[in-house]
C-alpha cells in the first residue's frame, strides 16, 4: 500500500513537472514572441497611414462598329482611394489621375468585363509612397448585337 501511494505520488510529480516545463520552459522566446506581437499591433495601430476616397470620372471606351451596343448601365464615375503617409495623401490632386476601361474589342452579346486602368504619373506617387486603387477594380457591361 506504502508503494502504491508512492508511485501515485510519482506520478503527479511528474504531471506537474511536464506541466511547469511546459509553461515556463523556453520562458525566454515566449516572452521575445510576445514583445513581437505586441510591437507589431502598436506599430500598425499608430502609423500615420491613411486612406483617401476620391470619386473620378472614368473614360469608357466603347467599341468603334455599331454592331454591338451597350444595353446596360454605362458608368462615367468610379471611386480610387489613394494610400499613402497622413501628411501626403490629401496633397494629391484628383484631377491628375485618369481612370479608363475599354471596351472596343467587344464582339459578342453577352456581359462583358474590363479592369479599369489608373493612368498617372507614377514617379510621383512611388517617390512618396502613395499607392492607387479603383474601387472597383473592374467594369460589368451588357452589351447586345443591333438587328440591321
Amino acid at each position: 500500500m506504502l508503494q502504491c501511494q508512492m508511485q501515485q505520488v510519482e506520478v503527479v510529480m511528474k504531471t506537474q513537472s511536464k506541466l511547469n516545463s511546459g509553461l515556463f520552459g523556453n520562458w525566454v522566446v515566449k516572452v521575445l514572441a510576445f514583445m513581437t506581437a505586441l510591437f507589431l499591433v502598436l506599430a500598425i495601430r499608430f502609423m500615420d497611414i491613411t486612406a483617401r476616397t476620391v470619386h473620378i470620372p472614368i473614360e469608357v471606351i466603347l467599341p468603334d462598329s455599331s454592331k454591338y451596343i451597350p444595353v446596360s448601365l454605362v458608368p462615367d464615375s468610379i471611386d480610387v482611394v489613394i494610400t499613402g503617409d497622413d501628411s501626403i495623401v490629401y496633397l494629391v490632386d484628383p484631377s491628375q489621375i485618369k481612370a479608363v476601361a475599354d471596351f472596343s474589342d467587344v464582339d459578342n452579346s453577352e456581359i462583358e468585363r474590363r479592369n479599369v486602368v489608373l493612368e498617372y504619373d507614377h514617379d510621383i506617387y512611388t517617390q512618396n509612397s502613395l499607392t492607387l486603387q479603383a474601387k472597383p477594380s473592374t467594369v460589368r457591361i451588357l452589351f447586345e448585337e443591333v438587328a440591321h
